[in-house]
């Protein structure tokens, strides 16, 4: 179980959000937790890797090598 206090701004947003689409502010409370988690992770995995001085390649060769340059 999680409480959090929101500004009444982003409080509203959330509400007006979670009523349009019939989903529940808790829901996207879940899915926003979620994401921040993933993306944080990634982050510091790369950070990581960076460190190890693992190579790198640029997102241009990674797209040409998986076929999806343009």
């Amino acid at each position: 179980m999680l409480g959090i206090r929101l500004e009444p701004e982003l409080e509203e947003k959330l509400e007006s959000l979670a009523r349009e689409t019939g989903r529940s502010k808790s829901y996207y409370a879940r899915e926003a937790i979620r994401q921040f988690l993933e993306d944080r992770e990634d982050y510091l995995k790369g950070i990581a890797a960076l460190e190890r001085r693992e190579p790198t390649i640029t997102l241009e060769e990674m797209e040409r090598r998986l076929g999806l340059s343009r």
